[in-house]
């Protein structure tokens, strides 16, 4: 079994991500990119602390220096690794994001606070790793020095972004899902004292006994838009297990696409910087694209990802991409993501207009929109090949950045009709399957593209 994936290496104890994997781990590490100093973080998982310290010897044997900052979410990591300005050379955080309690891993980021993936170094780490060739470690060892101070920084940091002046009084339901959303959240909530925030599932414990971290699965949300509706507060807000990724729910309780809260966000930014370039993910909805021209902004399709959007962000110069799953990626914090910035954006925007959260979403659910649907099938290239057989031929436009989107019935200038609609079809990167969303102008039309899809699609299967 592999525990290299994508983007980051997961897997579970029992399966052998253990402390010897985690020792071996810092050697490869070492051999491929012979760092002098290297910042590693870790999150509340039982076993984090037990792998972090099998991590830091396998670095320190070979004469690495080690900052460790200890607790931390993923975005305060990926920000003490852009404040330290190039001083240490590598980044490791030890965490499983929202996988289930008996998962845990490790995300790589190098000295710009670029993520390390499959294709963009992992791979050597991956072939190091395996490697029957020995590891010779260095003749003195290199030392370990604590840093306590990177929450405060952190929190500075993104506050001089949405000042806390600038946010009204309101009342907000926040569900941390037991996750590093509570390391952070009782020190962000010291400097909104005006913010009368209803804590659910703040304290750090890596079982995820009440659900799991994972905001974009609607079944999670339920207990904190119970919440909302019995306290009567403005939104409800949740958190995924590592802090990267944040989910929205209305003064109804009802939840908010990923794809709609990215058009929220950037008529607030594209208001303080005027025809900025926001990035979208290629399976968002026609509204975001629409949206962010009207607002005056301009926009590019990405592909899915957080290693590709962070490498369309920084070369493209834009100011703020948005993901489907709710990850939000800030210029202004080295193009990471940062829940808790996106969520002071959104108090702000609630504080200036006046407005309920649902009369800013709702009006963008302009289009009848199927959702993610998966399909398992035997051979994922040989599906999208059966369905770009199929389509291909009546596309309007055909974008293949990853798998395939195509358009049909839409005009040279974006016009559309009743009989307008789009479909992508994406191949899973850990798993034997196809991902497909469909979006119609007319919702028969849309569930009719469906069905004929996952026809050709599960032809295969």
């Amino acid at each position: 079994m592999s525990f290299f994936h994508a983007y980051d290496i997961r897997g579970t104890t029992a399966d052998g991500l253990n402390a010897a994997f985690a020792e071996r781990l810092g050697r490869a590490a070492f051999d491929v990119y012979h760092p002098k100093r290297v910042l590693v973080g870790r999150d509340m998982r039982s076993s984090s602390p037990e792998l972090e310290q099998a991590l830091i010897k396998g670095l320190t044997d070979h004469g690495v220096d080690v900052v460790r900052i200890g607790l931390c979410s993923t975005p305060l990591f990926n920000v003490a690794m852009g404040m330290a300005g190039g001083k240490c050379d590598l980044g490791i955080m030890v965490t499983a994001s929202h996988n289930p309690g008996q998962y845990n891993g490790f995300k790589f980021a190098d000295g710009s606070v670029y993520p390390i993936g499959l294709g963009s170094g992992l791979e050597k780490i991956e072939q190091r790793f395996l490697s029957e060739e020995a590891f010779t470690p260095s003749v003195s060892k290199g030392s370990v020095s604590d840093d306590d101070s990177n929450l405060a920084r952190y929190l500075d940091l993104i506050t001089s972004f949405v000042s806390p002046s600038d946010i009204a009084a309101m009342k907000i339901a926040i569900d941390a899902g037991n996750g590093m959303a509570g390391f952070v959240l009782p020190s962000l909530m010291e400097r909104l004292p005006q913010v009368d925030a209803v804590p659910m599932y703040w304290d750090m414990d890596g079982t995820f006994p009440n659900h799991e971290a994972n905001p974009i699965k609607t079944e999670t949300l339920s207990a904190l838009s119970h919440t909302v509706r019995e306290q009567g507060c403005m939104i409800g807000v949740a958190y995924d297990g590592d802090c990267d990724r944040i989910g929205f729910v209305d003064e109804e309780g009802s939840p908010i696409p990923g794809d709609l809260m990215e058009v929220v966000l950037a008529r607030v930014l594209l208001r303080q910087h005027p025809g900025a370039l926001i990035l979208r993910d290629l399976r968002s909805s026609w509204v975001v694209e629409e949206e962010i021209l009207a607002a005056g902004g301009k926009t590019e399709m990405t592909r899915v990802g957080h290693s590709f959007i962070k490498r369309q962000l920084r070369e493209s110069g834009a100011l703020f991409a948005g993901e489907l799953s709710m990850h939000y990626y800030h210029q202004s914090l080295w193009g990471v993501e940062s829940g808790d910035l996106t969520l002071l954006l959104l108090l702000k925007e609630l504080s200036d207009s006046g407005k309920k959260l649902s009369e800013l979403w709702r009006p963008l659910q302009k289009y009848a929109y199927s959702g993610e649907v998966n399909s398992q099938v035997s051979d994922t290239a040989k599906a999208l090949e059966s369905v770009r057989a199929a389509y291909a031929s009546s596309a309007s436009s055909i974008v293949e950045i990853d798998g395939i989107r195509m358009e049909f019935g839409v005009g040279a200038d974006g016009s559309k009709n009743e009989h307008s609609w789009w479909f992508s079809v994406r191949a899973s990167n850990t798993e034997p399957l196809v991902r497909l969303i469909v979006e119609a102008v007319d919702p028969k039309v849309m569930e009719v593209k469906r069905d004929e899809l996952l026809k050709v699609i599960k032809a295969v299967a």
